[in-house]
């Protein structure tokens, strides 16, 4: 219903939720449920950038029904909301709301180069049913355990995940066996191993450290508790049976598919529910045997998102098909830069130097480049990326606050992360020979 400004009719009632709202009406900051409002001066729309705020008007939440292509508005005037599609009582202003933090990051062209979580070394736990925020210790799996591994993982370069097949996850409770995954990313040295187990407590009795560095023979497991006690005067009669999965000869090599790991935890973030689930079911069903979904791997903003193992190649923004030429490249031992955030197994700078290495080069070698040191400070630092066949750059990495602000993740205030910028490559003519051996996967 629309109003004159003379009309002695009554404006619609409001729901008593909008009611705080509408005498209080917010300039700039995150309203929940319904995302961002941005500044009311509907100055430029349809994908344009409005002067006063520097951010896209035409994101509408993923999650919400638009009132029109792509958006959802409401008006406000007269101290009060009127419906999606009315107009108020004086004059108009229209705010937009931003779908979704993957949205606003795409919208705004963020880059995804040096963007991935680091992490040497992946720990991956099955664990079906459903997933809390913090799924370690919000899950079916024992929250006494997810919090032993996450505090054993500490400072190791190990990075400890749970992992689903795709599909729907009922919340049951039966006791299933749990396959695990340890995969190692460093070039030329990268490696999967799998095993089996029913108690995933037995992960306790690994040795991050050495699984961190790169050493299998991290693998180890803690033993079985023994079902039945022994009494301290009775002789030793029971002894459990030598369990193979203890040593670590009965990890078994993986030797399948590269693992797909696609970021799908709504309750940590939404984006990674509705755009991350229906690309790993796509997948699974397209015949990706190695696809699994897991909780968290950082950069929302940049759903889909996803790891591949054991190179530790994040991507972001991701397609079906894009993945499935990832895969195949990663067969044929390339790797594909198009919606790369870096490879886990560098800091952020050296993920970027990496990148840009390649871009300069050409070079499409999954194993051909290595992040051999970083140094200096923020805001710039010096990375030496080497190849293997001895050639040298070191690259001049600067650390920017992105702009304009944008959210980080849905539902917090806008913030500006932090962005790795390249802004200088220069040949190392007569690299050191330690750094031409860590090129070659020697140290």
């Amino acid at each position: 219903m629309a109003l004159s400004p003379g009309s002695s009719e009554r404006a619609p009632r409001l729901p008593r939720r909008l009611r705080h709202r509408a005498h209080n009406p917010p300039i700039s900051a995150p309203l929940r449920p319904l995302g961002v409002i941005f500044p009311p001066a509907p100055t430029a729309w349809n994908g344009e950038y409005a002067a006063e705020s520097g951010l896209p008007r035409s994101a509408a939440r993923a999650d919400e029904a638009p009132s029109g292509p792509g958006r959802s508005s409401l008006h406000h005037g007269s101290g009060a909301y009127a419906r999606p599609g009315e107009r108020s009582l004086s004059r108009e202003v229209r705010l937009t709301f931003v779908s979704t933090c993957a949205t606003a990051s795409r919208d705004l062209s963020e880059p995804l180069a040096g963007t991935a979580a680091t992490a040497s070394t992946w720990l991956l736990v099955e664990q079906p049913g459903p997933w809390g925020t913090e799924a370690l210790t919000a899950s079916r799996l024992d929250p006494a355990v997810g919090r032993a591994l996450e505090r054993a993982a500490e400072g190791t370069g190990v990075r400890v995940a749970l992992i689903r097949r795709p599909g729907r996850h009922a919340d049951l409770h039966t006791g299933a066996r749990h396959r695990v995954f340890v995969a190692h990313t460093r070039p030329g040295r990268s490696w999967i191993r799998t095993t089996a187990l029913d108690d995933p407590a037995r992960l306790l009795g690994l040795d991050l450290a050495a699984l961190g560095a790169g050493d299998p023979g991290g693998l180890t497991l803690r033993p079985h508790e023994p079902s039945k006690p022994q009494k301290p005067h009775e002789p030793h009669k029971h002894q459990e049976p030598h369990d193979p999965a203890a040593d670590p000869a009965a990890w078994e090599e993986y030797t399948g598919d590269p693992l797909v790991l696609v970021c799908t935890n709504g309750k940590r973030d939404r984006c990674c529910a509705l755009l991350g689930r229906p690309l790993a079911g796509e997948l699974a069903a397209s015949g990706v045997h190695g696809t699994w979904e897991i909780t968290h791997i950082g950069g929302h903003r940049f759903s889909p998102t996803l790891v591949v193992l054991p190179h530790g190649y994040t991507y972001g923004r991701a397609t079906a098909q894009g993945v499935k030429d990832v895969i195949e490249a990663l067969r044929n031992g390339r790797v594909v830069t198009d919606g790369c955030r870096g490879r886990s197994a560098w800091e952020r700078p050296g993920q970027a130097a990496e990148l840009a290495v390649r871009e300069l080069t050409g070079e499409d070698g999954a194993d051909a480049l290595t992040v051999v040191r970083t140094e200096g400070e923020a805001p710039v630092r010096s990375v030496t990326i080497a190849h293997r066949d001895g050639r040298a750059w070191r690259v001049s990495v600067a650390q920017l606050a992105a702009a304009p602000p944008r959210p980080e993740s849905c539902g917090l205030p806008l913030g500006s992360p932090a962005r790795m910028e390249v802004v200088g490559i220069r040949t190392v003519r007569r690299p050191a020979h330690g750094v031409r051996a860590m090129a070659a996967g020697r140290l």
